[in-house]
């Protein structure tokens, strides 16, 4: 699997982005889907996770209620809506594939994209 994000971008604090990241193959139905980002000088950090359905969604308390997973099988395609954004959610946003369920540890997904900058001014 090959995964290609994009979206990213300079925006202003309460604005809003929403990231893509497009999968190659015939099988994304069949993985779980996750948003991580980092900042530099930290480690990599969950950010959400979406179950290979689309039924389950998991986020990070920092991002909780600002933040919405979601994904289109049929366009094998991840989403990350990025609403009421902070200086703080500046990073580099990585999509992540796992032919598992759903985890907030980023060493158990198996492929990555290549990120996607998102740079949130004050």
């Amino acid at each position: 699997v090959q995964l290609q994000a994009s979206g990213g971008g300079l925006v202003q604090a309460g604005g809003s982005l929403r990231l893509s990241c497009v999968a190659s193959g015939r099988t994304f139905s069949t993985y779980a889907m996750g948003w991580f980002r980092q900042a530099p000088g930290k480690e990599r950090e969950f950010v959400a996770a979406i179950s290979w359905s689309g039924s389950s969604t998991y986020y990070a308390d920092s991002v909780k209620g600002r933040f919405t997973i979601s994904r289109d099988n049929a366009k094998n395609t991840v989403y990350l809506q990025m609403n009421s954004l902070k200086p703080e959610d500046t990073a580099v946003y990585y999509c992540a594939a796992r032919r598992a369920a759903a985890t907030v540890v980023p060493g158990a997904y198996d492929y990555w994209g290549q990120g996607t900058q998102v740079t949130v001014s004050s």
